[in-house]
């Protein structure tokens, strides 16, 4: 289950270091401001979608994809998070 997000992260670095040209990837990676708006509009539908209990699982998919497009588009690396996230264990 985890290995999805860890080959979704290694797919962004890897468009990062080598891009495709026409890779929707690609696009978010470099298209800081397009990222930020799919982020904004996923989680929108995401909300939209729990509320009336449907499309719950494809809407949240579509958080993470773009959300961990985002956060490597601004060398936010998912191991600083997951590091922060674990200093907050009590």
């Amino acid at each position: 289950m985890l290995n999805t997000l860890e080959n979704l992260i290694k797919l962004a670095r890897e468009r990062k270091n080598n891009p495709l040209e026409g890779s929707y990837t690609n696009k978010l990676l470099t298209d800081k401001s397009l990222s930020k708006a799919k982020v904004l509009e996923e989680i929108d539908e995401l909300i939209e979608a729990i509320e009336e209990n449907t499309n719950k699982i494809h809407e949240a998919a579509d958080v993470f994809y773009h959300l961990l497009m985002y956060l490597e588009a601004n060398d936010v690396k998912i191991e600083e998070v997951m590091e922060e996230l674990e200093k907050r264990k009590k």
